[in-house]
């Protein structure tokens, strides 16, 4: 057997396949052909055929395009076919099916058309048959059912249509079965769910349509992930679904489900199915929300495994109470019941469930108090219970909650003032609404501290007292609404600071005085609203007035002036005489005060100009030439909403350009911490020439004075679609909603540690000077859409001169600093390795190096080395082998040995001796051997 080392022998950057099936003397028996992973592109060449002794065929993310030539049909040893993440076209060979001796054949990630062959059920080896993500149509033929060997079937993300034939029933070794995200649209014959070896079956996001009865028998005791979601389906969940002890997964949502189920103890009620899972020692996550079901919310939820983190079952029909049960569900973090016919209390026990992070049931008849014990849930940051019945006073124990980011209670019958310590809960950032009650007494001071809220609404109650000035303090309110109060007096002149409005409404109050200038100036505001009040003289005609669909001011008798649309009568002249004098004399004094003070400028800028040379901190040839207002509007103001970091260094944020509507990530500096200057300065000396596709580009700096007259510094990065690997390893749910939520599989982390690899090899040993990172962690490892891994955020970088790159003597005392960033205990390229090690441990265990039970001579390090080699399942994230199935591919038996393998590299790496670390560039050639011989199956392993 030969095995061709092509990088051996060319040069492969842009190869075309024609040259090199031509230059392989015939009489080289060619076995394996892999190139994988090394950015060839053109087109397949027909010559491939004459490898007649080829057994494995690998040209996996790569650039290839056009058909697949039919000289494929030729190769009738062939047993693996690699083919993915290409840009390949055109239909599937149909004579593929005279290599008879196929075990694998994966096309997934490219753009094949056309109808999948029915000839490919000739095929009677395979084992896994992958085409996902591609743009195939038509039925799936029912000649698949006659693969008596396969364990795989992929065909998600297509265009497939018609009906799933009962022959598939046929194939008892099936395993893994996803058709997620067609156009599939009738139900699965029958005899499919009594397939005992399925592990996965997913026939989510299609048109199914369809009813399911109670009485049909489920037998697939090895179920793990089951998912019907996003289909039309309706009747009953079937009971036998408790057969499944295995299910980690369960998806109904989106269907229309209803009827009566009956439980275990034959008693009739739609929800009764539930109680058949009380058993499952593994389920995580339920989800049935938007169907029909209906009956009581069952006390049995209560018995659920304490491994339950998710109950989602909103828009359903669900009555009764929530049981008192339910704080024995420890784990849950969150509970989502809205829109029902729920009614009674919200129980005092919701306080045990310490890890609680989202408790939504707006929309139902939940009635009397708020529990005083949901101050407990330290960890709350969303709180919604609008519209109900709630009564009493709001408790002042939620300002216990210092994660809050959404709080909800509108549209109840809550009385009595609004506690400070709501009011002084700095977290809050996207609502806080509490309209439509009937609270009362004035607004406390401490609303000055909602820096960060975007939007505040306390209309519709029984406020009183004059409008807080306070409420200058909340500068990153878009929305305010203060209208159906008892507030009086003027417009406070603080409001004039809150320049990101986009909506005020303060209509229906006793507010006296004039309309201030200040809101002329305000170019976001979109919708004001005056009505209803005392107010007087002349309404401005600039700004937001001059629309008269925006500015609503009738009921206020002492107006005039304004745009005609508005309607009102002229001012008396002597009202006008008296504001155009003052109006002149304020011109007057005004632009003398600026002239004075621009002169006092200009002087003090000369001579500063002639005692020394001005410091340049732009970046050479930028990309873009931004101003601070362009990137004020592009972040919309800094609002809150666009915030998507945050750091000792300053924040981050999401921007839309107007120019052209790109995407940028916009890191503002906060220059109270002394060290933010110096990282802005370093970080543009040391990203201005760096160009590799797994760092973050640096588009431009900017270095000014914002609209305060305060000293503004930002850098202005390409944005990254997908976050930071922190989102992923360690997702929010207070950012991700049940539906939406979302890991990364076990390949996916793998390519983002090659990727990082890369990254830190390239500062190492490729830049004109070595430059260290300083700050690698999750949370500066972003991803974009194609969830390529991208390093950013060097806090304080390094740039070493290569004769002093090892000298320990500079390792350390540089800065004084010693473990205080990223991971890394030293700083030096030797201290990158080091964070890289953990970095690689954390993702594959899923936990923080910083985690409380890593303490007393305990670390992370220490925690995988005794664990390995034995115990490797006991430390791996048990995440990985779910969250693979929504990875595209189809799922990998993953070996303990490669595992043990990564392990070794990460526990290397992060050893305490500094020369037995690593060098990355041995780390990325380890890695992605491992990654080759994990993606090629097991099963081809023995003969191959």
């Amino acid at each position: 057997m030969i095995l061709l080392n092509l990088l051996s022998f060319f040069n492969l950057q842009g190869l075309n396949l024609l040259s090199l099936a031509t230059a392989i003397p015939v009489h080289r028996r060619v076995t394996k052909l892999k190139l994988r992973n090394l950015k060839l592109s053109g087109s397949l060449s027909p010559y491939i055929g004459n490898l007649s002794f080829l057994r494995e065929f690998d040209l996996v993310d790569n650039s290839f395009y056009n058909q697949i030539p039919q000289e494929i049909g030729g190769l009738r040893r062939l047993e693996a076919l690699h083919l993915g993440n290409n840009s390949i076209s055109g239909e599937i060979p149909s004579n593929l099916s005279a290599c008879s001796k196929l075990i694998l054949v994966d096309m997934s990630g490219n753009q094949l058309t056309g109808e999948i062959p029915s000839l490919l059920g000739l095929l009677s080896n395979l084992k896994v048959l992958g085409f996902v993500y591609n743009s195939l149509r038509g039925n799936i033929p029912p000649s698949l059912g006659n693969l008596s060997s396969l364990e795989e079937l992929g065909l998600e993300t297509n265009a497939l249509s018609g009906i799933i034939r009962e022959a598939f029933g046929r194939l008892r070794n099936l395993s893994f079965f996803s058709i997620f995200e067609n156009a599939i649209s009738c139900l699965v014959p029958v005899p499919m769910f009594n397939l005992s070896s399925i592990r996965i079956f997913d026939i989510g996001e299609n048109k199914i349509q369809g009813t399911l009865h109670s009485d049909l028998e489920i037998n697939m005791p090895h179920f793990e992930f089951f998912s019907a979601g996003g289909n039309q389906i309706s009747g009953q969940i079937p009971i036998s679904i408790s057969n499944a002890a295995n299910l980690n997964v369960l998806e109904f949502n989106g269907n229309r489900f209803n009827g009566n189920v009956p439980s275990l103890e034959n008693l009739y009620c739609d929800l009764n199915f539930l109680c058949t899972l009380v058993n499952n020692t593994k389920l995580g996550f339920l989800s049935i929300f938007e169907n029909n079901f209906g009956g009581e919310f069952l006390n049995c939820i209560s018995n659920f495994s304490s491994t339950v983190q998710g109950l989602a079952m909103d828009e359903n029909n669900i009555l009764g109470k929530i049981p008192d049960g339910i704080g024995n569900l420890i784990n849950l973090e969150v509970l989502v019941v809205a829109e029902n016919q729920l009614s009674g209390p919200i129980p005092f026990n919701i306080g045990k469930l310490q890890k609680l992070k989202i408790f939504d049931a707006n929309i139902n008849f939940l009635s009397r108090t708020i529990p005083h014990s949901i101050g407990n849930l330290t960890e709350l940051t969303e709180l919604d219970i609008h519209f109900n019945n709630l009564q009493g006073s709001i408790p002042s124990g939620l300002g216990n909650c210092k994660n809050f980011l959404l709080m909800d209670l509108s549209s109840n019958n809550l009385s009595g003032p609004i506690p400070p310590e709501v009011l002084g809960l700095p977290s809050l950032t996207i609502v806080l609404n509490l309209s439509s009650n009937d609270l009362t007494s004035e607004l406390s001071v401490e609303v000055e501290k909602l820096k960060n809220l975007g939007t505040l609404d306390v209309s519709q109650n029984r406020l009183s007292g004059l409008l807080p000035k306070n409420l200058g303090s909340c500068v990153s309110l878009e929305k305010l609404f203060l209208e159906g109060n008892l507030f009086e007096g003027p417009i406070p002149s603080s409001l004039s600071s809150l320049r990101g409005l986009e909506a005020l409404d303060l209509s229906d109050n006793n507010i006296s005085g004039r309309i201030p200038e200040f809101l002329v100036r305000f170019g976001p505001l979109k919708y004001l609203n005056l009505s209803f009040n005392d107010l007087e003289g002349l309404i401005p005609s600039e700004g937001v007035f001059k629309n008269a669909r925006a500015t609503f001011v009738e009921g206020n008798r002492k107006l005039c002036g304004g745009i005609p649309e508005l309607h009102l009568s002229r001012c008396n002249s002597k009202t006008s005489a008296s504001t155009s004098l003052k109006l002149k004399i304020t011109i007057i004094v005004v632009s003398s005060g600026v002239t004075l003070v621009f002169s006092i400028f200009l002087i003090i800028w000369f001579r500063k100009k002639k005692e020394q040379k001005p410091t340049t901190t732009h970046v050479e040839n930028s990309l873009l030439q931004l101003s601070y207002q362009s990137i004020l509007r592009a972040t919309k103001g800094f609002s809150p909403r666009n915030l998507v970091g945050l750091g000792s260094f300053g924040y981050v944020y999401k921007g839309i350009l107007e120019a052209n509507g790109a995407a940028i990530a916009v890191k503002v500096l906060n220059l109270l911490n002394h060290r933010a200057s110096r990282s802005f300065l370093v970080e543009c000396e040391a990203l201005k020439n760096i160009r590799h596709r797994n760092i973050v580009k640096v588009l431009t700096a900017i270095s000014g004075i914002d609209y305060k007259g305060n000293d503004f510094k930002a850098l202005v990065y390409e944005f990254m679609e997908n976050g930071s690997l922190e989102d992923w390893l360690h997702p929010s749910v207070g950012m991700n909603k049940p539906e939406t939520m979302r890991n990364l599989n076990f390949f996916q982390r793998l390519n983002v540690a090659i990727d990082v690899a890369h990254a830190l090899e390239y500062l190492h040993h490729h830049c004109e000077t070595p430059i260290i990172n300083c700050d690698l962690k999750p949370s500066n490892v972003l991803l974009d859409w194609e969830m390529v891994g991208h390093i950013r955020d060097f806090g304080l970088p390094k740039i070493h001169s290569r004769d002093k790159l090892n000298d320990s003597t500079n390792e350390s005392s540089s800065l004084g600093l010693r473990g205080t960033i990223g991971y890394a205990p030293l700083l030096s390229t030797n201290g990158d390795v080091y964070s890289y090690g953990i970095l690689l441990l954390e993702m594959l265990t899923g936990q923080r190096p910083t985690n409380e039970k890593f303490k007393e001579g305990l670390s992370l390090h220490n925690f995988v080395k005794a664990a390995l080699p034995d115990r490797v399942v006991e430390i791996i994230d048990p995440i990985l082998f779910q969250e693979s199935v929504r990875g595209g591919t189809t799922a990998p038996d993953i070996h303990l040995q490669r595992l043990n393998s990564i392990f070794e590299i990460g526990l290397t790496c992060s050893t305490e001796s500094r020369s037995e670390r690593m060098d990355m560039s041995n780390v990325i050639t380890k890695l992605c051997s491992i990654r080759d011989k994990l993606l090629r199956p097991a099963r081809l392993h023995r003969g191959i």
